[in-house]
């Protein structure tokens, strides 16, 4: 087969994939192994920083995936306007909060079961978010959320810091 005859792996997230993505729609990547060992166990991408607006979506299309979603834990501190639950498919879902920073969101369903899903920032290019997205569902991951995205957005580093 010649060069350009061979696919091209197609990208995750094209560009554009805010404009191109119908309201509603969650962006996420989970992992697609058994293992629990790593820090993170996907990543999110929502369209908006308005939680209220963004985590039925997020909700539905972890619920296809894993099961029933019973509650997500956020850092309300680093947030806006968060209620206490959200109802999604007539099931309500409690909202919880922890100190994780406004780059992580936990996950719980059942009982105990947990999942740590990366929050890419809603205006984050869609090759940084490529990028940041690989890195947390990388099965040999060990780095949290804020180190990968110190890593994957430096301007965004470079930005806080002048603020501070």
């Amino acid at each position: 087969m010649a060069e350009s005859d061979s696919p091209t792996p197609p990208k995750l997230l094209p560009d554009g994939v805010h404009r191109a993505v119908n309201p509603g729609t969650a962006l996420l990547r989970l992992r697609t192994t058994h293992s629990r060992e790593c820090v993170l166990d996907g990543a999110w991408w929502p369209r908006s920083r308005e939680v209220a607006a963004e985590l039925p979506a997020l909700i539905q299309a972890l619920t296809t995936h894993l099961g029933p979603v019973t509650r997500v834990g956020l850092d309300k501190d680093a947030r806006e306007e968060v209620p206490t639950r959200v109802v999604v498919d007539d099931r309500a879902v409690h909202l919880d909060s922890f100190p994780v920073g406004d780059d992580t969101v936990l996950i719980t369903r059942g009982d105990n079961d947990h999942f740590a899903l990366l929050v890419v920032p809603p205006d984050t290019t869609p090759d940084a978010t490529r990028d940041a997205m690989a890195r947390a569902v990388d099965a040999g991951n060990v780095t949290g959320a804020a180190e990968i995205l110190v890593a994957t957005l430096p301007e965004r580093v470079t930005h806080r810091q002048e603020l501070a």
